[in-house]
């Protein structure tokens, strides 16, 4: 009986420290239709991803630029640094848009697109990854759809947290032409784990034609029916009902991001894999 006790310690332990990433999701319904485990180290595969550059949107601190990005032993790293360069699109401090009006850089991150190279409707997105929770700091793993501005063409927040939040999203244009949200807000306490916020986690949104699910840790938190997100039988642009691209960045500051200071950085992000999965036909 000793050998075989042995035996099985032996398999547990060696099981037990396998890569997660080697471990495929088994299921009849589904089969794996991309992917990026972020397995060769250096650049992001550009086969696979596009960048934002300069200040963007939410009059984030953050100046987004490639190099904030790199892959180094099986994860994606997206750093929040300070820098201290000039501002390219400066034109005066009394300019309406911030993006012009800030005649510096003082921080730096990267935001990671699939706009152009890859897009879905409907499927299983998935993404594991350690969320950065210090100050200022507004990570977000998302998609928006192909066609249409924001927010017509529909916005889904798979993983959103800024100021101790977890945000689980959408966003579409309503009926009165105003941005309809559909939001459930969780606050780290909730999840009764001193030390989550320090340990890789399953971000998930099952997606069809007629709900998104988003799920953290296979923990429901939001669900949002298409139905209510079409306003009428002739609406040129169903914001859920076309492929969307996906997007995965590192915001700081901001108007929802919260105060921080030079001491608050660098930070990291860390993505172990994300993948997509659709329905078998």
């Amino acid at each position: 009986m000793s050998k075989f006790l042995v035996l099985g310690i032996v398999l547990m332990l060696l099981f037990g420290f396998v890569r997660y990433k080697q471990k495929e999701l088994i299921s009849e319904d589904f089969k794996l239709v991309w992917a990026d485990e972020f397995n060769t180290n250096g650049p992001p595969d550009e086969k696979n991803w596009n960048y934002e550059t300069g200040f963007v949107r939410n009059e984030e601190n953050q100046w987004y630029q490639k190099e904030n990005a790199v892959c180094k032993d099986g994860f994606l790293i997206i750093e929040a640094k300070n820098e201290n360069k000039i501002n390219p699109n400066f034109v005066s401090k009394n300019h309406k848009d911030f993006a012009k009006n800030r005649d510096s850089i003082k921080v730096t991150s990267s935001c990671l697109i699939t706009r152009g190279k890859h897009s879905w409707q409907y499927g299983r997105f998935e993404m594991r990854a350690k969320i950065p929770v210090g100050k200022g700091m507004w990570p977000a793993f998302w998609s928006l759809g192909i066609k249409g501005n924001w927010p017509a063409n529909g916005e889904i927040d798979i993983m959103e947290y800024y100021t101790g939040k977890i945000l689980a999203n959408a966003a579409w244009k309503s009926k009165e032409s105003k941005t309809a949200w559909d939001s459930e807000t969780f606050k780290l306490s909730d999840f009764k784990d001193k030390v989550w916020a320090n340990q890789f986690h399953i971000w998930k949104m099952d997606w069809d034609a007629h709900s998104i699910k988003l799920y953290v840790d296979n923990q429901l938190l939001n669900e949002i029916k298409v139905d209510k997100t079409i306003n009428s039988a002739n609406q040129e642009i169903i914001p859920f009902q076309q492929p969307h691209y996906l997007l995965v960045n590192l915001a700081v500051g901001g108007i929802n991001g919260g105060e921080f200071t030079k001491a608050d950085l660098p930070s990291k992000y860390i993505i172990d894999y994300i993948r997509v999965y659709q329905k078998n036909k």
